[in-house]
C-alpha cells in the first residue's frame, strides 16, 4: 500500500491530536461519508425501483440495449447498491459500478441541458391564472423569463449532484468500506 494518502503523523502541528484523528475522526468520518453517499443513492434510486421499466426508452436512447433489461438493472444497482455501500458490503465493486453510472449521468446532464424556456405554454398559463401558487418574488422571476433561470438552476443542481455522487462513489471504490464496514467484519474485500 502506498503511503501517499496516509497522513504523516510526525508533521501534525498538534501531535496530541494524533490519537483522536486515527481512532475517531478518520474511521467515523469515512463511515459518515460512505453512509451519506450510499443513502443518497438509495433515495435517488427509490423512484426507479418503484417503476423499474420506466427508464427503458431513456437507456436505449443512450445506446444501451435492451432497455427492458438494463433499466431494472440500473435501478437495482442504484437502490440496492446504495444500501450495500452504506453498510460497507461488496463496497469497492458496487461503488465502482455506481461511479461509472454516475459519470454517464453527469455526461448526460452536461450534454443535454434543460431548454431555455423551462415551462410549457400551458404551464405558464396555469401559473399566470393561479398567481396565489407562487410568492411575489417567484411570480416576478419565473413568469418574467418563462422559467429560464429556474431551469438553469435545476441544470446546475443536476450537474453538481451527479459530480458529487460520482466523485464520492469513486473515492469509496478506491479506498473501500473502511473500519466500520461489513467488508472489514467479514475480513473480505473484493
Amino acid at each position: 500500500m502506498s503511503d501517499i494518502f496516509v497522513p504523516q503523523r510526525q508533521r501534525l502541528i498538534l501531535p496530541a491530536l494524533e490519537k483522536f484523528y486515527s481512532a475517531i475522526a478518520e474511521p467515523f468520518g469515512w463511515a459518515a461519508f460512505r453512509v451519506t453517499i450510499g443513502l443518497s443513492l438509495v433515495v435517488a434510486g427509490w423512484p426507479k425501483i418503484q417503476a423499474p421499466l420506466a427508464q427503458s426508452g431513456f437507456v436505449e436512447s443512450l445506446g444501451i440495449s435492451p432497455g427492458w433489461l438494463f433499466s431494472p438493472m440500473l435501478a437495482a444497482m442504484q437502490f440496492f447498491g446504495g444500501f450495500l455501500i452504506a453498510f460497507g458490503l461488496l463496497t469497492r465493486p458496487i461503488a465502482l459500478a455506481n461511479a461509472v453510472m454516475l459519470l454517464i449521468t453527469l455526461w448526460f446532464h452536461m450534454a443535454h441541458p434543460y431548454p431555455e424556456a423551462f415551462f410549457t405554454v400551458e404551464g405558464l398559463a396555469y401559473l399566470q391564472a393561479n398567481p396565489e401558487l407562487l410568492t411575489s418574488a417567484a411570480q416576478s422571476q419565473l413568469l418574467a423569463d418563462n422559467g429560464a433561470m429556474f431551469g438553469m438552476r435545476i441544470q446546475e443542481k443536476a450537474i453538481y449532484a451527479s459530480l458529487f455522487w460520482a466523485a464520492g462513489a469513486a473515492l469509496i471504490a478506491a479506498f473501500g468500506g473502511g473500519y466500520f464496514s461489513l467488508d472489514r467484519k467479514l475480513k473480505k474485500e473484493f
